[in-house]
């Protein structure tokens, strides 16, 4: 179940990520709201995997499934650049996560 929380918090992460871009600097009503209840809502899932996962591991890959998704978001919905490098970049990012994961032992 643990991992299922860091899943979770992880996609509440791109989530926050995604409405602090369209909050324009915490201007705008909605997505600033949605920003603090999703950070609110994956600190807080985080919180409960750590209490079964290692920090090391957990961590990593929650802050992984949030860069490697503001990425994906970026590029689709924001119209940001895919170039090589950022991709190669994101493909390493996933590669230590799925690494990471199994290392972890659980």
């Amino acid at each position: 179940m643990a991992w299922f929380y860091l899943l979770a918090a992880g996609i509440l992460e791109v989530v926050w990520a995604y409405a602090m871009k369209k909050s324009a600097g915490f201007t705008i009503l909605t997505p600033s709201v949605v920003t603090i209840v999703a950070m609110i809502a994956s600190f807080a899932l985080l919180s409960v995997a750590m209490k079964t996962l290692p920090l090391g591991t957990a961590y990593t890959i929650w802050t992984g499934i949030g860069a490697v998704g503001a990425f994906i978001l970026g590029i689709t919905l924001l119209g940001e650049a895919a170039s090589p490098a950022r991709i190669i970049a994101a493909l390493l990012i996933v590669s230590g996560i799925v690494t990471m994961k199994l290392a972890s032992g659980h």
